[in-house]
């Protein structure tokens, strides 16, 4: 697994992508709008939104948001540790 801490700006965004990876948003502080394929949802304080592997997602920070991210397997692309 990779567990990811992001204090992210109300206002920024993570573009659509996809990852062979399981992913899991977990809202600490704030609000994220995360469009997973075609639906899109408002994550809170205390959610967690999960990510299919191989699914188009982004993310858009709707106030200045902390939270915790889950990726399994490992995602070696996270902290520049790409192999």
């Amino acid at each position: 697994m990779t567990f990811a801490y992001y204090a992210v700006a109300a206002g920024a965004w993570i573009h659509e992508h996809s990852h062979p990876n399981d992913e899991v948003w977990n809202v600490i502080d704030g609000e994220l709008e995360i469009k997973i394929a075609a639906e899109t949802q408002v994550a809170g304080p205390g959610c967690a939104v999960v990510v299919p592997p191989d699914t188009a997602h982004s993310v858009k920070a709707l106030t200045d948001v902390r939270a915790i991210v889950v990726d399994f397997p490992k995602r070696y692309s996270i902290g520049g540790t790409e192999l």
